[in-house]
C-alpha cells in the first residue's frame, strides 16, 4: 500500500539548507521500492520564492532541477498563492508543474496525508 506523505516548507530556498533537505527526502522517498510512498511538497512563506524558474546561485545545489525531479517522480508540488501576493510575485512565471494553491488546499492534504513532515 502506497502512503501519502506530506512534506511542508516555510524557510527561504537560500540561506539555510531546509528547502534543499526538505527536497532532498521527497526524492529518496519517491525512489523506494520496498515501501513507495506519494509526496506531496506545499511551500509557504518564503520557500515560495524557489518556484521561480531561472534561479542561478553563484554555487551549490539547482533547487529548480530538484523540484523537477520531484514532480518527473510523480510528486505534487503547490505554493501558496497568498504569499506569492504578498511578496508580489503572483504574476510571475513559475516552474512547469508547480501549482498555486490555498490554505485550504494545504489543509485537504493534511486531513488525506498518512505522514506529514515540516521544514
Amino acid at each position: 500500500m502506497m502512503q501519502q506523505i506530506l512534506i511542508i516548507v516555510n524557510d527561504a530556498p537560500y540561506g539555510s539548507e531546509k528547502l534543499f533537505n526538505a527536497l532532498r527526502l521527497a526524492i529518496q522517498l519517491n525512489e523506494q521500492e520496498s515501501s513507495p510512498a506519494k509526496v506531496k511538497l506545499f511551500l509557504l512563506s518564503d520557500a515560495i520564492t524557489a518556484v521561480l524558474p531561472k534561479q542561478n546561485p553563484s554555487e551549490g545545489y539547482n533547487l529548480q532541477q530538484m523540484l523537477e525531479i520531484v514532480i518527473a517522480q510523480g510528486g505534487e508540488v503547490k505554493f501558496c498563492g497568498s504569499c506569492m501576493q504578498a511578496r508580489g510575485l503572483s504574476d510571475l512565471v513559475v516552474i512547469e508543474g508547480c501549482q498555486v494553491a490555498t490554505m485550504d488546499d494545504l489543509a485537504q492534504w493534511v486531513l488525506t496525508t498518512d505522514k506529514s513532515v515540516t521544514f
